[in-house]
């Protein structure tokens, strides 16, 4: 039952009315607003508590997630029940049990009339957004080194103290490989590296070309079996963390991280080279010439093994929505793994074997934020509020899309021909699942 605070405005819709009048059924949640408005059951678990007028203008201006990102993550739209580390739970209410509907000509005008115009003129989104994408295509070419350098710094060089926080002592940012459910966040990246390091079929001595590589824990994890490596990142703080993290480590005769476009590597013959969550930021278009480079880097018999995320079809639009494409990947692109097989297989690559670990970035995401929540306060004051906001409702949001079947995580290994069709790879899988 929804109540109001001035019962003389009644000719008018609260904001609790405006919601009670968009939902398709019962809410599932309780709704408070800063108008004293409410709606949905007294007793439920989790609520949201609307707290400003600024609040209102974000959800009316952008509707849809990225309405509801901008009030969130501004702090004028409090998740309750939950913390701001981990909203999993609301979110997964919200999207099980949530339901909207287009409202009529009449109805929007009543909501319009209701809300007045003050609270319909666009203002300025939080500081942790992005430009919008027109405005990224006006002020550079999609995916041009500049372009692809300045994305990348928006989501990486957020601060290497903040992910060792939420990230854990691996430094890895990318889907774990879990025995079972039970495996702890460390012991499940550890197996990952293991896992990509035995599909390459490395051996001591073997030269690995990892682009894309973040901290570097593949460089490393490689290096500590003797093989030579080259890592490079587009992000400067990713690198000079990671090249400091080899020194320590005494790996620096054997390998080395650059900050570099994975397009400036020169080095050629490689027996291996591995793309770890790099093929999102490429775009969809660009596949070829970037599977005929990595292609090119490859010795005969070299192995290529790709693991990325994924649309569940091949069909679905590449571009990422509202909120992750101004929030989190700036010019992210998603396909399916067929789009990806097939763009390795038209460079003359022969495709080997590939999986899909859904499940397994399900469970890393929630080990993530749980790190988040476990740290909390030390997260919020190396980054701000705002941006740890950011990154508890993208992992929590990206772990319920997982489960879902939204997005999957494919390993793709592939092994480049010799002149006879030799592919110089066992009969069977040489791997430990």
């Amino acid at each position: 039952m929804t109540t109001f605070k001035d019962s003389k405005s009644q000719d008018k819709l609260s904001i609790a009315e405006i919601l009670e009048t968009l939902s398709d059924g019962m809410l599932p949640l309780r709704f408070t607003a800063y108008d004293g408005s409410t709606a949905g059951p007294e007793d439920a678990d989790y609520g949201l508590h609307l707290k400003s007028t600024r609040g209102t203008t974000y959800l009316a201006t952008a509707p849809g997630d990225l309405g509801m990102a901008r009030a969130y993550v501004s702090g004028d739209l409090e998740a309750e029940g939950v913390h701001p580390g981990d909203p999993y739970e609301i979110l997964r209410i919200m999207g099980d049990e949530l339901h909207l509907k287009r409202p009529s000509a009449l109805t929007l005008a009543s909501i319009t009339r209701s809300l007045g115009w003050d609270l319909l003129r666009p203002i300025a989104p939080p500081p942790q957004e992005h430009l919008p994408r027109w405005r990224r295509v006006a002020e550079g070419l999609r995916h041009s080194k500049t372009r692809d350098a300045e994305v990348i710094h928006h989501h990486y060089d957020v601060s290497n103290t903040f992910y060792e926080h939420v990230l854990g002592p691996s430094m890895t940012y990318t889907c774990a490989a879990y025995d079972n459910a039970e495996q702890t966040l460390e012991e499940a990246q550890e197996n990952k590296y293991r896992l990509v390091f035995e599909k390459l079929g490395l051996q001591k001595g073997d030269r690995l070309l990892d682009i894309g590589c973040g901290w570097g824990s593949m460089v490393r994890y490689a290096a500590r079996r003797g093989v030579k490596v080259i890592g490079v990142t587009l992000s400067r703080e990713q690198a000079d963390w990671a090249q400091k993290a080899i020194e320590d480590e005494g790996l620096a005769d054997l390998a080395q991280v650059r900050f570099s476009d994975y397009r400036d590597v020169a080095e050629t013959g490689f027996d291996a080279v591995s793309s770890i969550g790099l093929t999102e930021h490429i775009g969809v278009g660009n596949y070829p010439a970037y599977f005929e480079f990595l292609k090119g880097k490859l010795r005969e018999g070299g192995r290529l093994l790709n693991h990325c995320i994924t649309r569940p079809d091949n069909r679905s639009s590449a571009k990422a929505g509202g909120f992750i494409d101004r929030y989190v990947f700036p010019d992210g692109e998603l396909t399916g793994s067929g789009r990806i097989i097939s763009e390795i297989q038209n460079v003359g690559l022969e495709v080997r074997h590939e999986e899909n670990l859904r499940e397994h970035y399900a469970l890393t995401l929630a080990g993530w934020c749980q790190n988040l929540v476990d740290n909390w306060d030390a997260c919020v004051a190396e980054v701000g509020e705002g941006t740890a906001r950011v990154w508890g409702l993208y992992m929590a949001g990206s772990r319920l899309g997982f489960e879902r079947n939204v997005v999957q995580l494919h390993q793709v290994l592939a092994v480049k021909l010799g002149p006879k069709g030799e592919a110089h790879v066992p009969l069977r899988p040489w791997w430990k699942a």
